[in-house]
Order: C-alpha cells, then structure tokens, then sequence
C-alpha cells in the first residue's frame, strides 16, 4: 500500500516539478532546452503509471471470477479491487458525538483512488500528452530551428496542463475532483491563448474559459448537494450509498442501516435518508452533467471548441486526443453509479450525446479548414460516447474514448 501510495504522489508531482524549474529557470537558464525538463517529468509519470497498471491487473486477474459485478459498477471499477489512499486532512470538520456520528469526519481530505479507470484514463493522458510534447521540440521552432518567442512559457503551461490531469483522474473524492477540473480550465486557457498577441487567439482564450466556468458552475452546485445529501465527498461512500438506496429492499435493510448510520451519524433515519437520496439524485446527476457537457464541448456548450484551434496545433492535439474533453466522459463514467440511479439523467444524457454527435457531423461536412473538420470530428466522437454512457454501456464508452485517443 505504502508503495502504490508513493507512485501515486509521483505521477502528478513530477510533472508539476518540471513546470515549477522550467517557470523559474527557463528563460535564463535552459531556454531552448526547456523542453528537457517537462519530458523527463511526463515520461516519468508514463513510466510510474505503467507500474501501477501492472499492479492493478495483477490483481484483477487473481479476484476474477469472485463476484458479479454490475455493468456501471465495473465501469469505475470493482470496489474490491479499488484502493483509497488518503494523502492528509485538509480541514478536519469535528464531529458532535451526541449524533452518534464518528468522532471525527475529515471532509475536506486529500485523497486518490486507484482501480481500471484510473489507470486507462492515465495511460492514455499521459502517453499521448508525452507524443505532443515531444513532438512540440519541432513545432515551437522557425524555419531556421530557433525556438520561438515564449517557447519556455508554452512547456512550463504544458506541465501544468499534465498535472491538472493527473490530479482530476486520481482524485479520490470531488473535492480534489473540482480542483483538478478548474486547473484543467486555467492551463487549457493559457495554452489557447499562447499567441496572445493575435486577437482571434486571445478571443478563443476567453471564449473557452467562460464556456467552461458555465458549465462549472452547475458542477460546483452539484458537488455541494452531494455534501448536503450524503455527507461526505468521498466517492466510496457517496457510491455505497446511492447504490444503497437503489438496491434497497423492504424486507431485509439491515446492511443499508448499518451504512446510513455509519456514515452519518446513529441519529439518521434511515427511511427518511432514502426518502431524500431519491428527491434529489436525479438534480445531482444533471447537475454533474453541467460540468461534463462544457468540458467535453457538448451542446449547447460546444461553441467554444473549434475556436480553440486558434492555439499552437500541439494544444489542439492535446486538448482533442485526450485530455481535457475527455474529461467530462470520465466524470460520467466515474459517477456511473449516480447517474444510473437516474432513468431521467441517463436519457438526458443519451439525448445530448446523439444531438452533438448529428449535428457535429453535419457542421463537419460544410467546413474547409482542416483544424475545425478536426474540432466537429472530435465534437460528433464525444458524442457517441456521451450516447454510449447515456444508454449504460459505460465500458463500451471508455473504450471508445481510448481508441479515440491514439
């Protein structure tokens, strides 16, 4: 445990170390070197989430076979076969013990989690944010190979972008989720708008940082009735929950008791607790959804996505492959329990997804700039997996999203 603990701090820090040394030594220093630096830290990262790979599959081969799992429980993986690593208590809320709850509930807690979804989103994130890197050496150089003005600034930007990834796809509870996804936001952001001297990639900057904060807005709102609903962020426990009051049966609660009372407290009804998961499991669902649909360019929050090609075209290709679009299908595959306690928010979803797929497919047919083909191609593929996801395919939609990938 202490080992895969490790490797998961590893896996973001070392990318954030590389921006940090190449922001502070960059311009002085390396310069047109600085593209050493955040390759060494993201290969590393490759190389650390590959070893966590072999671990999680060693293990899934040796409990296969001992229990039925549901199909969106498998599609965030198997909880026996999930592990938890708390990192610390950022605020440590005290407990009232005349509530009967626990003595202490550290809400506010930084924690990872590591299972089959974890470790196919960071493979794919981080082998294919190493490509564009890489290949970026050539692309931020002049026709003489002399790099570019503000080729430091644009690889300390990359490995921001890395570790924000890094960060939203380890989280092991929405707290350190929403942290990610904002600073997916910002460094996606400054990467647009690189070229912030040309009016058109300064507008595309803007334009995606406020689309998005629409659509984050919900997601925050969803995050904090996720709180007040179940009293916790944690996902494990939000998860048992919900699936908890999906599965539960009249005549043999007993289980779902204990988990309510443990939870949240010797106080709580556990009745009135199911009562109340059902009043609002379809609003955090949608709510969540919010997020979802201005990360991953969704409609009517798409608008924002062809603009962004104004960026480098290494940005393109990051922000397009695998990164931050891909984002939104993950959090509906991570909350996969949620949302499939939700027959209103699953036809939501599906609905989304096959409008964006057709229509993007269509705008695609009537462009001529190679980059926005590129950017409705992407759009009308997200929207087969948001499809995929709505209908409860969530397997079958991750797959689709690493294949995409590459």
């Amino acid at each position: 445990m202490e080992n895969l603990k490790t490797l998961a701090i590893l896996i973001p820090i070392l990318p954030l170390v590389s921006m940090l040394l190449v922001g502070a030594i960059g311009l002085r220093i390396l310069k047109s070197r600085s593209h050493w630096l955040v390759i060494g830290g993201v290969g590393g990262s490759l190389i650390l989430a590959s070893l966590i790979l072999g671990d999680v599959l060693s293990h899934s081969a040796r409990d296969a076979g001992a229990a039925h799992v549901a199909e969106a429980e498998s599609a965030v993986g198997n909880a026996a076969l999930s592990k938890s690593i708390p990192l610390y208590d950022w605020f440590v809320v005290e407990a009232d013990p005349a509530q009967g709850a626990r003595e202490s509930a550290g809400w506010l807690q930084m924690t990872f989690r590591v299972d089959q979804l974890t470790c196919v989103m960071l493979m794919t994130v981080l082998a294919v944010s190493l490509m564009v890197v890489i290949y970026s050496t050539g692309y931020m150089r002049d026709h003489h190979g002399h790099a570019e003005r503000g080729y430091e600034r644009f690889f300390a930007f990359l490995g921001l972008f890395v570790f924000s990834m890094c960060m939203l796809v380890l989280a092991g509870n929405f707290l350190v989720l929403y942290m990610g996804w904002e600073l997916v936001g910002l460094s996606s952001f400054l990467l647009i708008g690189h070229y912030y001297q040309k009016p058109e990639a300064a507008r595309a900057a803007r334009k995606a940082f406020i689309v998005n904060r629409v659509g984050d807005f919900g997601f925050a709102i969803g995050i904090w009735l996720i709180y007040l609903t179940f009293g916790t962020l944690d996902y494990q426990r939000v998860f048992d929950l919900v699936a908890g009051v999906a599965n539960f049966d009249a005549h043999s609660h007993q289980a779902f008791d204990a988990l309510v009372h443990s939870t949240l407290g010797a106080n709580v009804n556990p009745m009135d607790f199911k009562i109340l998961v059902e009043s609002r499991i379809t609003w955090i669902a949608l709510l969540l959804f919010c997020g979802a649909m201005g990360k991953s360019a969704q409609f009517p929050l798409h608008v924002w996505l062809p603009d962004a090609m104004e960026g480098p075209t290494p940005v393109s290709a990051l922000i397009h492959a695998a990164t931050m679009v891909t984002a939104g299908v993950y959090l509906v595959a991570r909350c996969s329990v949620i949302f499939a306690s939700s027959e209103i928010a699953m036809w939501f979803v599906a609905a989304i997804g096959a409008a964006t797929a057709f229509f993007a497919a269509t705008i695609a047919l009537t462009q001529f700039d190679m980059k926005r083909i590129l950017a409705y191609s992407t759009l009308s593929q997200l929207g087969y997996m948001f499809l995929g996801l709505g209908v409860g395919a969530f397997d079958s939609s991750v797959f689709h999203l690493f294949t995409h990938a590459f």
